[in-house]
């Protein structure tokens, strides 16, 4: 073959790619309307899925996934139809063969992606949490905020948002602080040796009792018992329930209310809260302490 039937054959093989670019343009000019116009689609129809869905549940986290889950479905049929429009549905075809021919592949590559995905999806459905439940994970707690496909959200009482994987949240145990609103917390209160002990717990508990707040319920009891003899004071441990589902602000308040109403109460029926006895010992000849005021 010639030089210049060689050109000759490359001429006409672009010519015909030319004219077939050019009988393409409408449909290609037409799919790029059609994947404008459905990812403008797919924020209404993601909208209207997450009403649609909230109507049925009033939990916002199976809402917000659902409606993402729908709206990216939306948009993958949208490019999947604009690409056929286009006259390359071989590209779509291809790019699904090719995907399921790789699913394994991409399975082992992006394995913490995959993971967290799958683990995102079992969180939406069936959780140990909602939105602004208080909870301990791992080592950081604070408030749900978001649970998205690949990590959720929790703010800290300090202050900072800190994203944890799903796939930790799976493994790891789940501390919930505020699931039915009940919490109990507890302090510690010493009176004196010389005091009646089962009259310090009565007017004690009755003081907890009548605090704002507390809960005294046969299920949740709140009690007074002698937790322990110190050194100048006998130590009561009080035990309480709240009902709250602000776990810090709303707990550490009534605590706040039970521990002045215990204090009083105490200091009203004649009951002391000593401070600690410091003992000193001599040893040896040691007659005396030397003791120099600074004036």
């Amino acid at each position: 073959m010639t030089l210049n039937e060689t050109l000759q054959k490359i001429k006409l093989a672009l010519i015909n790619y030319w004219n077939e670019f050019l009988n393409h343009i409408p449909g290609i000019i037409l799919a790029v309307l059609i994947v404008v116009l459905g990812f403008l689609l797919s924020n209404v129809i993601s909208s209207i899925s997450k009403k649609t869905i909230s109507i049925q549940t009033k939990d916002p986290l199976i809402t917000n996934f659902l409606g993402k889950t729908i709206k990216y479905g939306f948009v993958l049929l949208v490019i999947i139809f604009a690409l056929k429009i286009a006259g390359l549905g071989y590209i779509a075809t291809g790019f699904l063969t090719a995907a399921g021919a790789s699913a394994v592949i991409i399975g082992f590559a992006f394995k913490d992606i995959g993971e967290n995905f799958i683990s995102g999806v079992i969180l939406s459905f069936s959780r140990p949490f909602n939105v602004n439940d208080t909870v301990l994970i791992g080592d950081v707690f604070g408030k749900v905020k978001t649970i998205e496909f690949r990590h959720s959200k929790l703010k800290t009482f300090d202050g900072r948002d800190v994203y944890i994987p799903n796939s930790d949240i799976i493994k790891k145990p789940v501390f919930n602080y505020t699931e039915d609103g009940y919490y109990r917390t507890d302090f510690t209160v010493g009176i004196d040796y010389n005091d009646n002990i089962d009259l310090a717990k009565k007017v004690v508990t009755k003081a907890v009792v009548e605090t704002s707040g507390v809960i005294d319920t046969e299920e949740h009891k709140c009690f007074v018992t002698v937790d322990s003899l110190g050194i100048s004071t006998v130590n009561l441990k009080v035990l309480f329930w709240t009902k709250t589902m602000e776990y810090k602000r709303g707990a550490l308040e009534v605590k706040s209310d039970v521990v002045k109403n215990v204090k009083n109460i105490l200091i009203k029926n004649g009951l002391n809260m000593p401070s600690n006895i410091t003992e000193f010992k001599l040893y040896n000849t040691q007659k005396n302490i030397p003791v120099l005021l600074n004036k």
